[in-house]
């Protein structure tokens, strides 16, 4: 008989519960576990509530360093745990993975902590990042178990001893539904926007991400500006949150003035990124660091080739040369230098790239991989 407590996913946004975890959540729900979700308000907590999951609302300052306002968000969640009591909590991202474990542990509710990417606590260093990395420490000892996306993260916490190695899981990201996201036909060959009819024809990029400075967003923009410059039938658009709860940020003034110069497209955000995603020759994420980034994994099993810094996570991905390529971290200048190759590339040659993308998802990344781990900790909570 199925356990009726429910199970419950804490991260700072709505937006990435849903567009990361959808294929579990869908999965437990079909079994009949009940499944809560907590995270800060935003347009993705009613898709969630019309999925069948209970949305609960958590005032969360994702970029605040103030100790009163941690010890008020574990306050909270400590209270909602208390009193839904559910079968297991997973946390996802920094706060929810820090204080929510801690909070869990007060409750006497199992957690498991997801780390989905190190982030600006491994990126830089001050005393901040510091003090953040002994309250890891702390929280991930009452864990019930902690799941890693890459093996340098992996490496990162157990090398670091913020986490014992008998407690760690290491994953294939998050998956990917091949279903879902299936092989799409490449672009149609159209002549560029105001090109002559027998010249180069349109060419897109796309970079899906939060807009954070260390997602590579303006290494991105120093490509953009060049190419617009260089190659008039290149366009580059970007797909993702502003003004994001997060150190590193990109306000929505700095995407208007890049617009307003015409040298990029902004998107904005949607609930379903394959019909942008398959309109777009090459994806590109020049990140910093990542967990195992689901953009590159999507873009894959939807045949499209990539660019991608090479940094954890990223590298993780990318067969270079063969499924897309690497380029080295924060290096807007070889960003630009690749993105004017792939941009002048044969399509028969990116299409190649992008069936290799495809099977390698395939082999290495298949979303069911994932669920049974849910199901698997599921299982030894009843």
């Amino acid at each position: 008989m199925t356990d009726s407590r429910p199970v419950l996913l804490c991260s700072n946004t709505f937006w990435s519960i849903y567009n990361f975890r959808r294929g579990p959540i869908a999965a437990m729900l079909a079994a009949g576990h009940p499944v809560h979700v907590a995270a800060p308000d935003d347009e993705f907590a009613e898709p969630l509530r019309a999925m069948g999951c209970v949305v609960h609302l958590m005032p969360m300052a994702a970029k605040g360093t103030n100790p009163l306002q941690d010890l008020a968000l574990t306050g909270r969640l400590y209270r909602l745990y208390r009193r839904l009591r559910p079968a297991v909590i997973l946390h996802y991202t920094i706060k929810p993975n820090i204080y929510g474990s801690i909070a869990a542990h007060w409750a006497g509710i199992p957690a498991i902590s997801v780390t989905t990417g190190l982030g600006y606590v491994f990126i830089n260093d001050s005393l901040t990042t510091r003090i953040a990395r002994g309250l890891y420490r702390y929280a991930f000892r009452h864990t019930r178990e902690n799941w890693f996306l890459n093996p340098e993260d992996h490496r990162a916490f157990v090398d670091g001893g913020l986490v014992a190695l008998h407690k760690t899981r290491l994953l294939p990201g998050e998956g990917v539904d091949l279903a879902h996201f299936a092989a799409a036909p490449w672009p149609p060959a159209v002549p560029a926007a105001n090109g002559a009819p027998d010249g180069p024809t349109a060419f897109r990029f796309l970079l899906i991400c939060r807009l954070l400075r260390d997602k590579g967003v303006l290494e991105y923009v120093e490509a953009a500006r060049a190419l617009k410059r260089e190659m008039p039938n290149v366009t580059c658009q970007i797909l993702g949150p502003a003004d994001v709860a997060n150190p590193t940020a990109v306000t929505r003034e700095e995407v208007d003035a890049w617009q307003r110069e015409g040298i990029i497209e902004y998107l904005g955000t949607t609930p379903d990124v394959r019909p942008l995603m398959a309109q777009a020759h090459c994806i590109v994420l020049p990140s910093y660091r990542e967990g195992l980034p689901r953009t590159l994994l999507e873009a894959g099993a939807l045949c499209r080739p990539v660019i991608a810094s090479d940094a954890p996570g990223c590298r993780d991905v990318v067969d270079d040369g063969v499924t897309g390529w690497q380029v080295p971290v924060r290096d807007g200048a070889a960003l630009t230098d690749r993105m004017r190759d792939v941009a002048g590339r044969p399509a028969d040659a990116l299409q190649r790239m992008g069936e290799a993308g495809r099977a390698k998802v395939a082999r290495e990344f298949d979303e069911r991989v994932v669920i049974a781990q849910y199901f698997r900790i599921l299982a030894t909570v009843a």
